[in-house]
């Protein structure tokens, strides 16, 4: 059975639980994924981080497929896209506490069907 991808959802709930807890909500971004449009100049290794705090963006949006604001770098705004899929990380500046998200994470799990059955046993605990 196919699903969305959960990243978004997780995404929205972690930048909502840093915020709510007066925190930095940072992002971690893989700048070389198809779609990032960002100053590449401000990325290391191909990867780039973002202060998303309400007092440091404007017209913040976390949708399903992308996540968009307008920020300002060396003093001058940008419009900021960046896929849903080339988010690698959301966390606290202050305490580091939030999630990494591995490249593989929205593989499918292994069909049941092809599982050695003997292997396979669930126990369950009263």
């Amino acid at each position: 059975m196919s699903m969305t991808s959960s990243r978004p959802y997780l995404v929205r709930a972690l930048y909502e639980w840093i915020v709510v807890n007066d925190l930095s909500p940072y992002l971690l971004v893989d700048a070389k994924i198809r779609g990032v449009q960002a100053p590449a100049e401000f990325s290391v290794n191909q990867k780039i981080v973002f202060n998303l705090s309400p007092q440091a963006v404007k017209d913040l949006n976390l949708g399903n497929e992308s996540i968009t604001f307008s920020a300002r770098f060396s003093g001058k705004p940008q419009n900021i896209v960046i896929p849903i899929s080339a988010v690698l990380a959301i966390y606290s500046k202050e305490n580091g506490r939030g999630m990494v998200f591995s490249e593989d994470d929205e593989t499918q799990p292994p069909d049941p069907s092809n599982t050695d059955k003997s292997k396979t046993k669930l126990k369950l605990v009263k």
